[in-house]
């Protein structure tokens, strides 16, 4: 089974035709400039356009840095401070333009999506949390196989601190504030400990670019569930989605 799956990022919007059986991609990955804007309709014109260079006539899955239920964006889009998306059937207005059905989530919950089908939490059951460490921190929740949507736990706070945890434990802060792995995974450790106390995970994922260097920081993390690095990192999204498009 074919679907073609779109990550709409920050910077980018990258699409392909994905075996939704296998999670390999089956064409070239189209990568389009992200309106630097995210106008609305620019946004739906791009993913449209992506779409269309991959070339295949079928239901699409996009994954969107937002909080959204049933094609509806009910957050501002992450990287940005964009409220007038809040309210707006993005769902609605793709499959219109491109012509097939559509079916629009959350990117960390995409991300997740890929990693429980063909990474490292396939054919795990129980509570399975897939984190993504970037420029903040999406994460995925599966019981039993079964996705919690729009989780946003890049959004807790953690006792005696004024920001968010995303704000602590992102990748960008890692870097921007010139931290070494020990003292930035220190951080992590704090926060999947407060994680695990909330949801008692049974394995966590941990993803984004970062988990490449897994080898420098998981081992600081010391809690009760199982935590490995994501084996699934930049295809992830496409492949997410694709994934929630199977149902179409």
């Amino acid at each position: 089974m074919m679907r073609v799956g779109v990550d709409v990022g920050g910077s980018g919007t990258k699409a392909a035709l994905v075996d939704v059986t296998t999670g390999g991609l089956v064409s070239e990955r189209v990568r389009l400039e992200t309106p630097a804007n995210f106008e609305f309709d620019q946004m739906v014109d791009t993913v449209a356009e992506v779409v269309r260079q991959v070339g295949h006539e079928g239901p699409v899955g996009v994954g969107f840095p937002a909080v959204v239920v049933r094609g509806v964006v009910k957050s501002p889009p992450t990287a940005h401070e964009f409220e007038d998306w809040v309210g707006r059937d993005f769902g609605a207005a793709l499959s219109k333009a491109i012509g097939v059905p559509v079916t629009v989530l959350n990117d960390a919950d995409a991300a997740g999506l890929a990693e429980r089908s063909f990474g490292a939490g396939r054919e795990r059951d129980g509570v399975v949390m897939v984190f993504t460490l970037g420029t903040g921190v999406g994460s995925a929740m599966f019981v039993d196989g079964v996705l919690v949507p729009n989780t946003e736990l890049g959004k807790l706070y953690l006792a005696n601190r004024s920001e968010v945890s995303e704000n602590q434990v992102a990748s960008r802060v890692r870097q921007e504030e010139g931290l070494g792995w020990s003292e930035w995974g220190g951080r992590l450790a704090e926060y999947l400990d407060h994680v695990e106390r909330l949801f008692t995970p049974d394995l966590v994922i941990v993803g984004g670019g970062v988990s490449r260097k897994h080898q420098k920081f998981l081992d600081i993390v010391d809690i009760d569930a199982e935590v490995v690095a994501a084996q699934l990192r930049n295809h992830a999204g496409i492949v997410g989605a694709a994934v929630a498009a199977s149902s179409l």
